[in-house]
């Protein structure tokens, strides 16, 4: 399958520095730009946030939660696609992201493919 690079930064926000490391390697092999942080308040923190135009994020991190953080991109009314990775599955967690406005959610480990699959479905809708 071939990736069509649709958007110019993702955000890749994973407590674990390998997979943020893999995550952003497949990303760029794929035409995307990455930023990486090791937590949700990295993220938040980060006064040039608003140049990223997709969010690959962990749903457990010490400190804020991928969710935590997904409920408070809206409340500051900035809607950007997110794409949920996780190595707990929890069906509870899964719906309440998706009905947040999640466009995907994948358990680790998932396949690249997958991956980049999730991101080109959310970027033609």
């Amino acid at each position: 399958m071939k990736y069509t690079k649709t958007i110019a930064v993702v955000g890749v926000v994973d407590d674990d520095e390998s997979i943020r490391q893999s995550i952003s390697s497949l990303l760029r092999s794929a035409g995307y730009r990455t930023i990486l942080f090791a937590s949700a308040e990295e993220f938040l923190n980060y006064d040039r946030k608003d140049e990223t135009e997709f969010l690959v994020l962990d749903v457990r991190m010490p400190g804020l939660s991928g969710l935590e953080l997904q409920r408070r991109l809206c409340e500051l009314g900035r809607s950007i696609p997110i794409l949920f990775v996780t190595g707990h599955v929890d069906d509870e967690v899964r719906t309440r992201a998706l009905k947040q406005g999640a466009v995907g959610y994948l358990s680790k480990p998932f396949n690249g493919e997958d991956l980049l699959g999730a991101i080109q479905s959310a970027l033609r809708q």
